[in-house]
């Protein structure tokens, strides 16, 4: 590859001649963006130094702590992760495998690696017990792990995630409350996804089963972990790059259930994206206020990759706080990342960052070279810290020479989340006392058809209703299936304030939080973690399930809520204004 620094100046109106200019956006951003942003692509030349004595020795670690190489020549590994028995294991992207790597003679360096499994683009992997669980880009395996180190047959147990693009490294884990956590990357630098998948965290049962959006918005999420105290997620997101060498700032967020963070139209502390418009009928100040700030920021471009909290005895000051491996920059002049770092968290919060191992990064007489890119990071049952190297195929180990691990570790992290309780659907929770006539492409407890399904065409039904009382404003389509196991019922569609005169929606309605037409129409965040409509999927070992279509006639005009509202806070808005509500139920059935 060509390794060069140059600089470039991007303006919506023209390429100019680079002078200093401001950053910030002039005239109306998200409606017509004028402005001019200095962007810089310098990416270092690897150098490596000629010995591990002389590669050691440029590192800088805090006080009384060690870096020994345990393994090289390993090509480009990438992701980290122990087993239970302590066994350290690599997926190595380029190569397309998991290699086993062991110190069985004890002489401080992993012997020959082994490959244990095979597949291209092979990059997540985690540990659950005696199963291990890996990702492809498009794919997540599950296989028994024996007692030699070795992997059974791989089971795919998912085959669908959204294709990769600009970010196809899948990675995943498995957390607190025992289900299978997959990070999905953005396809593009900042763009309007055609998959809600893409830009996601998904969540799953552990065979693979009933998967779902567990937050959006984010960009490209490599590391994330459970912090043990508190059982909360955190994860780092890469930020938007060509915002210049100081935007975006790579986030630290707390990912919770629901919530989305951003992406692509508003980044960092509610900044909107000069590049992007959100879809009509939402401007970036909604967007901004359904988005969650990041807890703390980090330098821009710094590229930040696997992510695991510290749970061993060798650091005991450092139990309870996060290690990143960053990767390092191209798109930033001087370069950031390329280095380990520290998130301290007192009481549960995030509080600071700080380096724990640089030196990879060097300005040699004006010219920025490295001696390795940092990628994956584990800990070893002992407590020490193993850090991979991507590019010149290293696996380093950190310890402590103060004083000898115990060997403990911290107790399991708590599950904090439990599901919603379950729920009748909502024309029997909102008991209307006139009834609407409600019809569909379907007859009332008919099947429905394959092309309203997620196995179709995942479309939406045309609806209509007739009845519709004096005084009416406005209306509200639920459409629910009350046979899901988690959460019930589970939500399909929410669309509110349709206007009164509106008593029909067309079939394939768009999936966008407000829509343009009908004007005013927002639509709620469905069960699966997206918006608009989402069509029945149902476990094929639970035959058929009933799926309620109903329609709400309120005697407000709007709702008063922003798009992406949850089933909870619609139905609570609800009460009182309900004038009258009917449905239609159809039946789908997987066999």
């Amino acid at each position: 590859m060509l390794h060069f620094h140059s600089l470039f100046m991007i303006s919506a109106a023209a390429i100019s001649a680079p002078f200093a200019l401001s950053a910030q956006p002039q005239g109306t951003v998200g409606e017509y963006s004028d402005t001019i942003i200095t962007g810089a692509i310098l990416e270092p030349s690897p150098k490596r130094p000629d010995s591990d004595s002389a590669l050691l020795d440029r590192f800088q670690l805090p006080e009384g702590v060690t870096a020994s190489v345990f393994a090289k020549d390993l090509v480009n590994p990438r992701m980290l992760a122990v087993s239970e028995d302590g066994t350290l294991y690599a997926t190595r992207r380029s190569v397309g495998d998991v290699v086993v790597l062991r110190d069985d003679d004890g002489d401080g360096m992993a012997d020959e690696p082994v490959t244990v499994a095979s597949r291209p683009g092979m990059h997540g992997i985690a540990f659950h017990g005696d199963q291990v669980y890996l990702a492809t880009v498009n794919d997540v395996y599950r296989a028994d792990v024996a007692e030699d180190g070795s992997f059974g047959a791989l089971q795919r147990i998912i085959n669908d995630l959204p294709d990769g693009g600009q970010h196809p490294n899948r990675t995943l884990l498995v957390g607190p409350d025992d289900k299978l956590y997959v990070s999905v990357g953005s396809t593009c630098n900042a763009c309007s996804e055609t998959n809600p998948e893409s830009a996601t965290m998904l969540r799953a049962e552990l065979d693979g089963s009933s998967r779902t959006i567990f937050a959006s918005g984010l960009r490209n999420t490599i590391g994330f972990d459970w912090q043990p105290e508190t059982g909360q997620l955190w994860g780092m997101d890469h930020g938007i790059d060509w915002l210049g060498n100081d935007a975006q700032i790579e986030e630290l967020n707390h990912i919770q259930q629901g919530k989305q963070y951003g992406w692509p139209y508003v980044y960092g502390m509610d900044e909107f994206n000069p590049q992007d418009n959100p879809p009509p009928g939402t401007s970036l100040e909604t967007w901004a206020s359904i988005s969650e700030e990041p807890a703390l920021g980090h330098t821009a471009h710094a590229a930040p990759m696997q992510m695991i909290f510290y749970k061993g005895s060798m650091f005991p000051e450092w139990t309870g706080d996060a290690l990143v491996a960053m990767r390092g920059s191209w798109n930033r002049r001087p370069p950031s990342g390329y280095e380990l770092v520290r998130i301290d968290f007192e009481q549960g919060q995030p509080v600071g960052i700080e380096p724990v191992m640089t030196g990879f990064l060097a300005d040699d007489d004006g010219a920025w070279t490295y001696a390795g890119r940092p990628v994956g990071v584990a800990v070893g049952n002992d407590g020490a810290i193993f850090v991979s190297d991507d590019s010149e195929g290293v696996i380093y180990r950190i310890a402590s020479g103060d004083a000898p691990p115990n060997g403990q570790q911290a107790g399991p992290v708590p599950n904090v989340l439990s599901p919603p309780p379950a729920s009748s659907p909502a024309i029997e929770t909102l008991k209307p006392e006139a009834a609407l006539t409600v019809k569909g492409p379907f007859s009332a407890h008919a099947a429905i058809d394959l092309e309203y399904t997620a196995d179709g065409e995942n479309a939406s039904p045309a609806l209509s209703w007739e009845g519709v009382p004096e005084g009416t404003q406005s209306f509200v389509v639920i459409s629910e299936d009350p046979d899901a196991r988690e959460p019930k019922p589970f939500v399909h569609w929410l669309a509110y304030d349709i206007p009164a005169e509106v008593t029909a929606l067309r079939e394939g309605f768009p999936t966008e939080l407000s829509l343009p037409d009908p004007e005013g129409v927002k639509q709620g965040r469905n069960s699966m973690g997206s918006t608009g409509y989402t069509g029945p999927k149902p476990p094929v070992e639970d035959g058929a399930h009933r799926y309620h279509f109903q329609v709400f006639a309120l005697d407000i005009p709007s709702l008063d809520l922003p798009p992406a509202a949850d089933r909870a806070t619609v139905l609570k808005t609800m009460e009182g204004h309900v004038l009258a509500g009917g449905e239609i139920v159809g039946t789908f059935d997987r066999n």
